[in-house]
């Protein structure tokens, strides 16, 4: 780490007052060019430890840059991870505000939700599958605090990585008989297919974000616990939304789930 604990405090105070006001700012690698990835997760360990003492629960965790052409692009050999807290939660076909962010976008994900614990480093792929209770669809809003949507990686880790909203729905099923790979999404935006894409594109199987979110944990001293909701990553690249759009995703074997612009 390079950057003191009062500069890795003020930095995640700044984010998340960016966050509450919907009010944007440079990446803040503009200022510390030397803040490494060790500060940046540092960084976005303190927004969640902001959100828990004002009474918010983490009730998942998310994957992000899972696309092995993108993880090359940016230099890196595993995606990124944040987390959920039920502040960010929606429910199936509800309305969100506009006013409340900044430049939203919607990635539609194979949402992951486990039966047992997993631990890493080690977990790979096979383990991922025995643990998961059951997948369905679901879609990320993310909202990056950053102006114009430019930034770089660390500081997208800081702000843990553009985590805003998100809803999950449609039909709960077992992975058990399902080929998540070839699982074929349908990302609509008022009626029309706007994104299609299949689980192949999430690292070659949704599953593998989860292991390496598993073993990222793991070499962070933490673990996923049984019921944890996993946001596998985004399929296709980010929509764009604005005020009056309606947002649907179905996957196939899994229905679909929804919601709405205001």
């Amino acid at each position: 780490m390079t950057l003191d604990d009062s500069t890795l405090d003020g930095l995640a105070e700044h984010l998340e007052t960016c966050q509450v006001q919907a009010r944007d700012t440079p990446k803040i690698t503009d200022d510390h060019p030397g803040m490494d990835w060790e500060d940046a997760y540092a960084i976005q360990d303190r927004l969640l430890q902001r959100k828990r003492a004002r009474g918010a629960r983490v009730v998942g965790f998310k994957c992000g840059l899972t696309s092995h052409a993108k993880m090359r692009q940016m230099g890196v050999d595993e995606p990124v991870f944040g987390f959920l807290v039920d502040d960010f939660a929606l429910a199936d076909g509800a309305a969100l505000r506009m006013a409340e962010l900044i430049h939203p976008k919607v990635e539609p994900e194979i949402a992951f939700v486990l039966k047992r614990e997993l631990r890493g480093p080690g977990c790979h792929v096979g383990a991922v599958l025995a643990a998961t209770d059951f997948v369905l669809p679901g879609i990320e809003v993310i909202d990056s605090r950053y102006r114009d949507f430019k930034f770089d990686l660390k500081s997208v880790i800081a702000d843990n990585t553009s985590a805003a909203r998100f809803v999950v729905g449609g039909k709960p099923a077992p992975v058990y008989g399902l080929d998540l790979r070839t699982c074929g999404v349908v990302l609509e935006k008022n009626g029309e297919a706007v994104a299609l894409g299949a689980g192949a594109a999430v690292l070659g199987h949704p599953a593998a974000a989860v292991a390496a979110l598993a073993n990222h944990l793991g070499r962070r001293g933490h673990h996923l616990p049984a019921g944890t909701l996993i946001l596998s990553g985004g399929v296709t690249e980010a929509v764009a939304v604005a005020p009056g759009d309606h947002v649907a995703l179905r996957v196939q074997g899994m229905g679909q789930v929804g919601l709405r612009l205001v």
